[in-house]
């Protein structure tokens, strides 16, 4: 490991607002439409997929604040 990558359990800050909102907007709406309908409407968003993907499937994955 170099120093450079610091440990895994760092992250950056968060800096993208908007990707944010639209991540918290998908999340609340899967109880009602599931997750392949919360998954197109960030994808008609352009929320990148590894994001929408660790965030919908993996949600222990996410960040706290």
């Amino acid at each position: 490991m170099n120093a450079d990558s610091g440990t895994l359990n760092q992250r950056k800050p968060r800096t993208d607002m908007r990707t944010r909102d639209l991540i918290n907007q998908a999340v609340a709406l899967v109880p009602a439409v599931g997750l392949q309908r919360a998954a197109e409407f960030l994808a008609s968003m352009h929320v990148p997929a590894e994001i929408a993907v660790r965030t919908l499937v993996y949600p222990n994955r996410r960040r706290v604040g």
